[in-house]
């Protein structure tokens, strides 16, 4: 690959003064600690051509990271204030021979010590934004959120390791974060290590070339508190996973705290030897689900609590609730997208606005469940036929079925409830309405039919 040149520090290019603007700028939105940890070390890469930004970090990991959580946010920006610009790129810059743009232009934002090539430096600090105040819970998260707060607690740990499992974007990070902050109240002389599985490898496979591996283990065993995140990322390191699970052995037999996170369950790791996914299904398992409509309201309303300046109509709140499903981060994203676009456009938040910025966010989730489709979902998980759905009998072996799909029948599609009574035997609407009442009354109390019918929204949902 072409080597990248630096930029000289007396440059007065436009971008490279919109870019200590844009920093300057992220610096103050998204607070010390979280520019600390994830934007200082992003740096401007020199370009013959102005209109393409590029934007460098040092490893995969923390590029994804910005990516997710921030492209789209910095192209607006540098738009802002350069309008020329038409694309942002973020790239990872750990590669041989390969020099990233001198911080010149970031200079201007605040003093940086940026190393080109370097792992990104040991993040003490946890992000002020994710403590369990701030945790939104409800049935989906509720055992995940009541265990990370039992690892927080002072004195011996109930269990060690808890092992958090979900998707990616449902929240186990925050808990992670909110982990570290109240051990570190409640402890205020102990001490604590946050680091990506990435991180873990990366420092590991140093300490060999170095010779020195004693350092390395003495620093991370030596802790209070450890918590590994994204461990899926080391599948099939088979050095990495064996140092990993001489970590896991130590922590356990001292009894001391060990968070990990990941995408799956441990027995469902991919690459993983099967004496440590043993040792991880050890403690305390538990997994995140994704975020019913419920949830997803509350969420995006504790959002905008932290937005006062901004006025958000109760029908685009519900738009995001029920359009926006695949988990919290994509949730989040459009909300924040929204707002960036009202913002920067002068523009109030209505319906109309809000369904003509999302528009390629809605049609990518939109997906049009079918009675049929939930007729089907519904028979077969309750080992009942189809046909007797929209029988006659009443016994309750079917009419509970029955009342069930009714309820999914108006939750997941936009019929009308004498639609809904035709599809089920030419029923009169309200006996639609009955079954929905009665099927919401049961799910306050019935905790089988509760997780049925979670299970059967997640499962046409998702398909």
């Amino acid at each position: 690959m072409a080597e990248v040149c630096a930029l000289n520090q007396g440059e007065n290019s436009a971008v490279a003064k919109a870019w200590a603007h844009v920093r300057a700028n992220l610096r103050r939105s998204a607070g010390q600690r979280l520019f600390d940890q994830w934007l200082k070390p992003v740096v401007l890469i020199e370009s013959s051509d102005s209109d393409a930004v590029r934007l460098g970090l040092p490893s995969a990991f923390m590029t994804q990271w910005v990516k997710n959580h921030y492209s789209e946010r910095l192209l607006l920006e540098f738009k802002a204030v350069l309008p020329s610009v038409r694309s942002v790129t973020l790239e990872t810059l750990a590669e041989p021979g390969r020099r990233i743009a001198a911080p010149a232009a970031a200079a201007a934002a605040g003093p940086v010590a940026d190393a080109p090539v370097a792992a990104p430096a040991e993040r003490p600090a946890f992000d002020a934004r994710f403590t369990f105040a701030r945790f939104v819970v409800d049935s989906s998260n509720r055992v995940a959120f009541n265990a990370a707060a039992m690892v927080a607690e002072p004195g011996s740990p109930r269990f060690s390791p808890l092992y958090l499992h979900s998707g990616t974007g449902q929240g186990k990070t925050h808990l992670m974060h909110a982990i570290g902050h109240a051990f570190l109240e409640a402890n205020p002389g102990a001490t604590a290590i946050y680091m990506p599985a990435e991180r873990f490898m990366f420092e590991f496979v140093q300490a060999l070339r170095a010779k020195d591996t004693h350092a390395f283990k003495a620093r991370l065993r030596g802790v209070d508190l450890l918590m590994i995140d994204d461990l899926q990322f080391i599948g099939g390191k088979d050095s990495t996973q064996q140092e990993f699970f001489h970590t896991v052995n130590e922590f356990m037999s001292s009894g001391k705290r060990l968070v990990i996170a990941a995408d799956r369950a441990p027995q469902a790791l991919e690459g993983f030897e099967s004496r440590l996914a043993g040792r991880l299904g050890a403690g305390l398992v538990a997994d995140i689900r994704a975020p019913e409509l419920e949830l997803r309201r509350a969420i995006v309303k504790r959002k905008l609590e932290d937005m006062p300046q901004v006025a958000m109509p109760g029908e685009v709140i519900e738009l995001l609730a029920q359009r926006i499903t695949a988990n919290v981060r994509e949730l989040e994203g459009a909300l924040n997208r929204l707002v960036a676009y009202a913002q920067l456009n002068n523009e109030a938040i209505t319906l109309d606005f809000a369904t003509q910025t999302l528009g390629e966010v809605l049609r990518a989730t939109q997906r049009r469940i079918t009675i049929d489709e939930i007729q089907n979902a519904v028979s077969t998980h309750f080992e009942v036929k189809k046909i007797d759905l929209i029988s006659e009998r009443r016994a309750v072996a079917i009419a509970r079925p029955r009342q069930i799909a009714m309820y999914l029948a108006k939750r997941l599609t936009t019929r009308s409830l004498p639609e809904i009574g035709r599809k089920f035997g030419n029923r009169d609407h309200s006996t639609v309405i009955h079954a929905v009442r009665r099927i919401e009354e049961l799910r306050g109390k019935d905790v089988e039919i509760d997780g049925a019918v979670r299970k059967l929204m997640r499962q046409l949902e998702g398909a």
